[in-house]
């Protein structure tokens, strides 16, 4: 994979970069962060993330009455080590033609931090990037929030946080 490049193709699916963080906070909050719907919406532009967090189940984020983002299944759920999702983009008609795609987050503690790792992968050869473009401003909210216990307020972070 070249510089140029934002994801390999294996078989016909692309593979995203791997996006890794490192935060000063538990496994546990950190899980916490990840599953809350109250908490996600605080780093994730405003958009709240609704499941009962259990293999196979679904889950579904979104502003209630303003717009979906995303549904998918949860497909293994191993609190507070690994969380990996089925995704299906749904806020525009181009993402939407995108089809399904996976997103892994894997936690692992490292000293009195974790290290985040997120795949988002299973993605066309040519996949918008739309799907993957949001990720670093969602990771820096992450961070952000665990670390001060405040909200990122760059304009894309705020984006439906008013609605």
């Amino acid at each position: 994979m070249n510089e140029e490049q934002a994801y390999a193709v294996v078989g016909g699916r692309g593979s995203m970069t791997v996006f890794e963080i490192y935060i000063k906070t538990t496994p546990e909050r950190l899980w916490e962060a990840i599953t809350s719907e109250e908490m996600r919406a605080r780093y994730s532009f405003g958009v709240g993330t609704v499941s009962d967090w259990t293999q196979g189940s679904e889950y579904k984020a979104s502003v209630p009455g303003v717009i979906e983002i995303a549904s998918g299944e949860n497909v293994e759920v191993d609190p507070p080590r690994r969380l990996v999702q089925t995704f299906i983009a749904l806020w525009s008609e181009d993402v939407k033609k995108e089809g399904t795609s996976r997103v892994t987050w894997e936690i692992e503690p490292v000293g009195t931090s974790c290290r985040l790792r997120v795949t988002h992968d299973q993605l066309g050869e040519d996949a918008n990037s739309e799907l993957y473009g949001g990720w670093p401003m969602i990771l820096s909210g992450l961070k952000t929030l665990l670390e001060t216990g405040e909200d990122l307020d760059t304009p894309g972070s705020l984006r439906y946080a008013n609605a």
